[in-house]
Order: C-alpha cells, then sequence, then structure tokens
C-alpha cells in the first residue's frame, strides 16, 4: 500500500474528528465563551495568567503532551505487530480517547477553579480515591522527571551539537516572554525574532559541540542529568509567561516544522509500506513484546491516549485559558495533531525502512535512532542529509519540554496533596526524589510498568469526569465507554506483565509493583463506580452544569 493513501486518510479521519465528534463534545460540556476562566478570577501573574493568544496557549500544550512517547511507542509496535494495527490503534484512539480525555479534563478544571483531576476526585468520588490517586500521580512523574532527565543527558553526551540549541531555547524564551508582555510587541514580530534566534542557536550548535567531562565521583551523564534537574527546579517556580508559555510556544514550532517537512516528504517521495503489515498476535522473536491485545495498547500509549496529557490539561493548560472558546481547539485539537505525529511515524518506520533494518536499529540503537533513520530516508527530498539529525533535534526540544511541564505539575500535587504551602519546599521535594531515583539507576527496572501505569492514569481520569457529569446532569456516554475501554485494558496488562516477571526471571519486585498499581485502580474504580449507580446521579447542593464556577477555592 502507498503510504500516501495511509496519510490521506488519517489527516480525512483526523480532520472529521475534529470538526464533528469535538464539537459534539462542546455541546455535551456546555462551552460558554461568556464564563470567566480561573486564569482570569484568580489571576496570580504566576500560575494563573491568560495566554495572550490561544495559539501561544496550543503550542505549550501541544508542546508538554508531545514528548518522546508518540515516537518511542509506534516504532516499538510497528516492529513487534506491524504497521497496520498499529495505525488502526493511533486513529481510533486519539479520535474517541485520548482527544476525548485531554478536552474533557481540560474543561473539568477549567470549571472547578484549575484544581486538578486527582484534586476533584475527592468532592466527586471520595477522599480515598482521591489520596490513592494523587500518590499514584505523583510517583508516577517523578518516574517520568527521571527517566526524562536521563534520556535527554544522553542525548547530549551521544549528539553534542544539540546542547546549544536545546539549552540556548531558554533566554530565546524569556526574551520572547519579555517581549510579549512586558513591550505588548505584535504576535507576528515577537515569533520573528523568537524563531530568528532559535535559527541561530540551531545553526551554532553545528559548529559549538559541548561536551561535559566527568567531575569528581560524577560521571558525564550525572552531570547533565543534575543540569536538568536543576533546570526544572528554576522553570517551576518561573511565572508561566516568562518560561513557561514562550518557551513551548517556540519549541512548538521545531515539531510543527518536522511534521510539515515530513507530510510533504511522503507527498513527493511517495513510499509503499512494508509488505507485511501485521506480523502476529503474539510475535515470539521479541521477548516482552507479549501479545497484540492488551500489549499493543500500551505500547503505543502517547500516540493514542495517555493519562500525562490529562494532567497537564488539568495542571497548567487550565490555569492560562483566556477562554473557554479556546477549549476544543487546544484540548481536544492537540491531542489530533500529536496523533498525527504517531502516523507519521509509523510511516517513517514502515515505509521508508524494510523490516529486517528496523529491527536491526532497534537492537543496536533503540527506537530514537530507529525513527531518525526513517525519518531521514523520508524526509531527503527537502533536507537531504539533514533530516535525521534535525528530527533528534527537534524530539529532544520536546524531551525538555516535558520535563519542565511534568516539575511544575509535580509541584503542583506535592501543594494539593502534602499540604507543602511553601512552592520553592514543594519544588524542592520533587527535584530530590527525581534525582535520587535517577542518580540510582533503579528507575530501568521499574520503568515498563509506567507504561501501562500511563493508560491507567487516563482510564481514572476519565472515571472522575463521568462522576463530575453525572452529578450536574451531564451525559456520560463520550467519558465512560473509553473509561471502561482502558481500565479493561490496563488491567489485562499489568496481569501479562506480572506473569512474565514471575515466568522469565523470577522478578518479584516488579511483580508486587504491578500488583500494587492493579490494586491501586481497582479501589479507584470501585469507588467511582459507586458514584456511577443511577441511585447516586444527583446530590444536593450541586450547581448545573452550565452554571458558573465556584467563586474561590
Amino acid at each position: 500500500m502507498s503510504s500516501v493513501i495511509v496519510l490521506i486518510v488519517a489527516l480525512v479521519w483526523l480532520a472529521c474528528g475534529y470538526r464533528f465528534y469535538g464539537a459534539t463534545l462542546s455541546r455535551v460540556l456546555g462551552i460558554d465563551p461568556t464564563r470567566p476562566t480561573p486564569a482570569h478570577r484568580l489571576r496570580d501573574d504566576v500560575d494563573f495568567v491568560p495566554a495572550r493568544n490561544w495559539l501561544v496557549l496550543f503550542g505549550h500544550h501541544f508542546s508538554s503532551i508531545c514528548g518522546a512517547g508518540p515516537i518511542v511507542g509506534p516504532v516499538l509496535a510497528v516492529a513487534y505487530w506491524g504497521w497496520g494495527f498499529s495505525i488502526l490503534w493511533v486513529l481510533i484512539g486519539c479520535v474517541l480517547l485520548g482527544a476525548v480525555s485531554d478536552f474533557v479534563a481540560l474543561v473539568v478544571s477549567v470549571r472547578e477553579d484549575g484544581h486538578s483531576i486527582p484534586e476533584i476526585a475527592k468532592p466527586e468520588i471520595s477522599s480515598r480515591a482521591r489520596l490513592l490517586f494523587s500518590l499514584f500521580i505523583w510517583v508516577s512523574l517523578v518516574l517520568v522527571i527521571a527517566v526524562f532527565a536521563i534520556l535527554a543527558a544522553k542525548t547530549f553526551i551521544e549528539q553534542p551539537h544539540v546542547v546549544l540549541p536545546s539549552l540556548g531555547l531558554i533566554p530565546v524564551a524569556v526574551l520572547t516572554g519579555y517581549l510579549f508582555y512586558e513591550t505588548k510587541m505584535r504576535n507576528s514580530y515577537v515569533t520573528l525574532i523568537g524563531l530568528g534566534l532559535l535559527g541561530l542557536a540551531l545553526l551554532g550548535g553545528g559548529e559549538l559541540p559541548i561536551e561535559l567531562g566527568s567531575l569528581g565521583p560524577f560521571e558525564a551523564e550525572q552531570l547533565w542529568t543534575l543540569v536538568l534537574l536543576a533546570y526544572c527546579f528554576v522553570a517551576s517556580v518561573t511565572p508561566v509567561q516568562m518560561l513557561l508559555q514562550p518557551r513551548d510556544y517556540l519549541a512548538s514550532f521545531l515539531l510543527f516544522g518536522a511534521i510539515g517537512v515530513g507530510v510533504a516528504s511522503v507527498m513527493i517521495s511517495h513510499p509503499r509500506m512494508q509488505e507485511v503489515a501485521f506480523t502476529s498476535f503474539s510475535p515470539k522473536s521479541w521477548a516482552g513484546a507479549g501479545p497484540l491485545w492488551p500489549m499493543l495498547f500500551v505500547t503505543i500509549a502517547c500516540g493514542a491516549i495517555s493519562g500525562f496529557h490529562t494532567l497537564v490539561s488539568s495542571g497548567t493548560t487550565c490555569k492560562q485559558l483566556d477562554s473557554e472558546a479556546h477549549a476544543c481547539r487546544i484540548g481536544y485539537g492537540a491531542m489530533l495533531v500529536e496523533g498525527l505525529v504517531g502516523i507519521l511515524v509509523v510511516v517513517c518506520v514502515g515505509a521508508a525502512l524494510s523490516r529486517a533494518e528496523l529491527e536491526g536499529v532497534l537492537r543496536s540503537g533503540g527506537p530514537i535512532p530507529a525513527f531518525g533513520k526513517g525519518y531521514g530516508v523520508i524526509a531527503k527530498p527537502l533536507l537531504a542529509g539533514y533530516g535525521a539529525a534535525f528530527a533528534v533535534m527537534a524530539l529532544n526540544a520536546f524531551i525538555l519540554t516535558t520535563l519542565d511541564t511534568a516539575t511544575r505539575i509535580a509541584r503542583y500535587l506535592s501543594q494539593e496533596l502534602f499540604g507543602i504551602g511553601n512552592m520553592y519546599l514543594a519544588t524542592a521535594a520533587v527535584v530530590v526524589a527525581s534525582a535520587t531515583l535517577a542518580l540510582s539507576g533503579r528507575w530501568a527496572r521499574i520503568w515498563p510498568a509506567f507504561g501501562t501505569s500511563n493508560q491507567l492514569i487516563a482510564g481514572l481520569s476519565l472515571l472522575v469526569v463521568s462522576c463530575w457529569l453525572l452529578r450536574r446532569g451531564g451525559k456520560i456516554t463520550y467519558t465512560v465507554i473509553p473509561a471502561c475501554v482502558m481500565l479493561v485494558t490496563t488491567i489485562a496488562a499489568f496481569a501479562y506483565q506480572i506473569w512474565a516477571s514471575l515466568a522469565a526471571n523470577g522478578d518479584r519486585f516488579m511483580a508486587a509493583m504491578n500488583a500494587l498499581l492493579v490494586a491501586l485502580g481497582l479501589i479507584v474504580s470501585f469507588e467511582a463506580f459507586r458514584v456511577l449507580r443511577p441511585a447516586a446521579a444527583r446530590r444536593p447542593g450541586k450547581a448545573p452544569l452550565r452554571a458558573h464556577a465556584r467563586e474561590s477555592h
């Protein structure tokens, strides 16, 4: 099959999803542009700040949710089970599940004064559900920060030419934020200045590679990890309009550029997809891959649905939304663009690389080099021999974006969960825990379980939103069905991982970790389904769906 057909079908499906399904959800949620958002009502110029333009907030949101997940997951899925089912799950998942969870989490958090989904679980389900959900998410975020810091550190060591543009984006973003909010310069001028400086940094990186050596007991990887975690601390306490918004806005252009070049190159070269669209239900050549269901779904992860996305929606984006009129295009639309990234990744490794080439690169270097090589082949008509380097550079920018967003969200959760009033202390707790995990090396043992836990967070978030809607007389069909699909899938995936851990090498630690996560999911789900019973459809004192949010915390 021609990759052009695959891409055109995907683009039409995603466009129709936004036009029709997104509009339907907007009606179900009662979107009202006249309703004041928390960014205005609770403005503090640190966390609650209305974005000057919806495109700026779209850039932040998209950059935060689109890290390495939608690239690593689809690459592995194509290698394990083939490109056919990988394409289907990305398309179905992102339109009917992923974009739904991102959108509804954003709107519900906006209606609840910018509270996170775990915090909303307390009044809507129970205090126990909120506590267990919050603890699980906090641990998940610490792990994400630790692993992504190490991943970025390894990239800096292996490709020192990306260090200057990656870190140079930080002062460029500060300047961009100053021009946006202090000088009130026109958006187009500020964008041109920011992108121009970023372009110079990209060119300078090729001429000035930056390398670190050992320092005392620390190797280069550990030093870069500490530098990145120090940046996470600063980024988490800096006002969003001075760093987070402009940084993510500028970084989004890198990925938009990579997407545009990739799509145009496919249309020009129209390579054919691999002859084998489906390999096997349970591939024997890849130890640990597992059966297509449920493992393909949790392997593709962020390309179709992600619990981390709901944390971004209800953690940072909801506090910066200028108007509810922008909620669908940001919450629902950004996930569709990420779905397009997943499709483009499948095309890069499913058409540009033969199966033997894909498996060889995966075994020797991993999914990111495999994607870079495939993208380099696809983008050759427009980028000559620079496609692979450009792809890895864009990916690294998004890894750093995910890092600072995850740290800020973990800081919010620390303040809510542990009652830490001082944001510096709350941030320090997150960074120290992440550094301890990253420098210990134990993260590698438990990381596979968190691929599944990410999807569990999405299912539990959809349950919380369903309870919120039901108590206000809203329609829950669009949220409770995806919630059930993800809960069944993730619990089945955990069960398989428990069996695989014990059968393969008797890894009781991994088996216990997975069992703990299964118990968490079942307890929170049980609490939620108690609320979802018809007898609990209404609770006295709750405002109707279209009423204004409460005026204060």
